[in-house]
């Protein structure tokens, strides 16, 4: 049985957690993506403190190690989380390392974010892991505004631009939170806000999200990078805007703190990556789409 909303409220960093001190893992386990986000710059470095960003990719097998380190050097680990640094369904390394949680930590709160693409296919298997938070990250709800924040999707092998693959991730999308949220799995939407290109359109994703049965929704606010560099980041006021706007529909979370794919402690109190991955690279390696 998956925790509750009520649950992670008290247990999650990323659902209010925070208040109590609890920590989580990022296994970086999953290397590709198959959408190609025009602000997403993913990234091996030890540089960088932002999602898309890890200093290494492992195998599943290497996460049993990795968790009996983590949990020895930070008892406060509750949570182990996938998020990248490409996308947990592209390939089938997430739901494995799920699989060796579930197995070896059955304790441990399982997390996950998805660009939603493969969602609505995989969602069964999902399920049956035992996902306790998912995570999508839905930047629009009407493909002409998606188009202009993701210029394609890889699906089933073949590249689908503009507007139709926007169509078809959000379709996607929506159908996999349906899926999943009927079954009990509490789902977090998070949007990248972008005020120039969708900040008039937060609260219809809102809406879109909470019918689909989204439990509570995050505004990320852009780093201006890649394709979207020379757009303006959001101001505070813009921020809070968005959030107004969204909380007539669906709660509103506010403590993101950016974590890496490789990120481990407690969020804003304790970083232990550089001892658990040992990260040792200074270079700036960029991961391409695909």
């Amino acid at each position: 049985m998956s925790n509750t909303y009520k649950d992670l409220q008290n247990s999650h960093p990323c659902f209010g957690g925070h208040k109590n001190n609890t920590g989580r893992i990022h296994l970086p386990v999953s290397p590709g993506c198959n959408i190609a986000c025009r602000f997403c710059d993913r990234s091996i470095n030890d540089v960088e403190d932002r999602p898309g960003v890890t200093s290494k990719v492992l195998n599943p097998e290497d996460c049993e190690e990795i968790l009996k380190k983590a949990l020895e050097i930070c008892p406060d680990i509750k949570v182990a989380g996938i998020a990248g640094p490409g996308d947990t369904l592209a390939t089938d390394r997430a739901l494995r390392t799920f699989r060796i949680v579930k197995e070896k930590f059955p304790d441990l709160i399982k997390c996950m974010s998805t660009n939603g693409l493969l969602l609505s296919e995989k969602a069964e298997e999902v399920i049956d892991i035992g996902i306790d938070s998912l995570t999508v990250t839905v930047n629009a709800v009407d493909p002409k505004i998606e188009e202009k924040l993701n210029a394609y999707i890889i699906y089933h092998g073949e590249k689908i631009e503009g507007e139709k693959g926007a169509e078809i991730l959000i379709k996607n999308q929506l159908e996999g939170i349906r899926k999943v949220a009927a079954a009990g799995i509490t789902v977090k939407v998070n949007t990248v806000l972008v005020p120039e290109i969708n900040g008039d359109h937060i609260e219809e994703i809102a809406k879109t999200v909470k019918e689909a049965g989204a439990k509570i929704y995050n505004i990320i606010p852009l780093i201006p990078q890649h394709e979207l560099k020379d757009y303006a980041a959001p101001t505070c006021p813009q921020i809070d805007e968005a959030r107004i706007k969204a909380l007539k529909y669906i709660d509103v979370f506010r403590h993101c703190q950016h974590c890496r794919a490789d990120a481990v402690g407690v969020p804003g109190k304790s970083e232990f990556g550089d001892q658990i991955y040992q990260r040792r690279l200074n270079v700036k390696e960029t991961f391409s789409h695909g």
